[in-house]
């Protein structure tokens, strides 16, 4: 008898490794929770005195690239007096902004602070999710963490500017001096021009993060130089698409897209490389 009991498996300890599967997967929702909770306070706190500030948000960033003074008008404009080309000189002065709705100006408030609030929190942003991912993939490299924040952030910023400083004053020009007929003048709603501001900041600044991204997924095995190589002439298609969408309707805004992000794809390819080596390397140390 006692030796048929003894060869009875416990139930408790049968039980044990199936109750620990969905414990393990709440711990990980858990940790995921409280990082975007801090993503979103970080990103709130910013909001909230980008709201306080509302002359430099508006006056001197959100409205300057319709200004003849913005460093790019006077920029196109000293290059057109050079070659007598007048019409680098962009001139906004016929666009009217206007505003439709009794709470539209209160509302577009709160999303531009919103916007501005991820703009200066992104390099936090990207702190919280290389925290994560580190976390769900362990990587103990202090030093990758490091470079993976810092490119980040950098390509984020140069993206941000190349779009501010280059994209936005010519789509502002192309499109707010467009006129099928002379008698019908350009009146553009306030939504409508913010819409356009920040949809071309936000989009091209992350659409800059590719490096990072193609360095990523090269250290987990995803992807490689061979492999990007070989889709080269389908992501000059794509690369295309992707500029068609995020620009207005000129080639001129297209291009000056599709270019850098051409150029942001064969770095890729290095980085994937570097990503591929590095990988090994440490394997070896280990």
């Amino acid at each position: 008898m006692p030796e048929v009991l003894s060869n009875k498996k416990d139930p408790i300890k049968q039980e044990t490794p199936d109750e620990s599967k969905p414990l393990k997967f709440w711990q990980h929702l858990e940790k995921l929770r409280w990082h975007i909770i801090r993503i979103f306070l970080a990103i709130a706190g910013l909001a909230v005195l980008a709201f306080f500030n509302r002359e430099i948000i508006f006056d001197k960033i959100i409205l300057a690239p319709l200004k003849s003074d913005f460093p790019t008008n006077l920029f196109l404009c000293n290059i057109g007096k050079m070659l007598s080309i007048a019409s680098l000189c962009i001139d906004t002065s016929s666009l009217k902004i206007i505003n439709v709705s009794m709470s539209g100006q209160f509302l577009t408030h709160l999303s531009i602070s919103f916007v501005a609030g991820v703009i200066m929190a992104f390099p936090y942003i990207i702190f919280e999710i290389w925290s994560y991912v580190s976390f769900l993939f362990k990587i103990k490299n202090k030093s990758t963490g490091t470079l993976a924040i810092l490119t980040g952030t950098t390509l984020f910023i140069i993206g941000v500017l190349f779009s501010y400083y280059l994209i936005v004053p010519l789509t502002v020009n192309f499109l707010g001096t467009y006129f099928v007929s002379n008698d019908v003048q350009n009146t553009v709603t306030l939504s409508s021009y913010i819409n356009t501001i920040t949809s071309l900041v936000l989009a091209v600044g992350l659409v800059f993060e590719l490096p990072l991204l193609v360095f990523i997924l090269s250290r987990f095995g995803l992807v490689g130089p061979g492999f990007l190589r070989k889709k080269r002439k389908y992501m000059i298609v794509v690369i295309f698409v992707l500029a068609a969408i995020i620009t207005p309707p000129d080639v001129v805004s297209q291009m000056m897209v599709a270019v850098p992000l051409l150029l942001l794809y064969e770095v890729s390819i290095w980085v994937a490389a570097f990503a591929g080596l590095y990988g090994k390397k440490v394997l070896k140390e280990k």
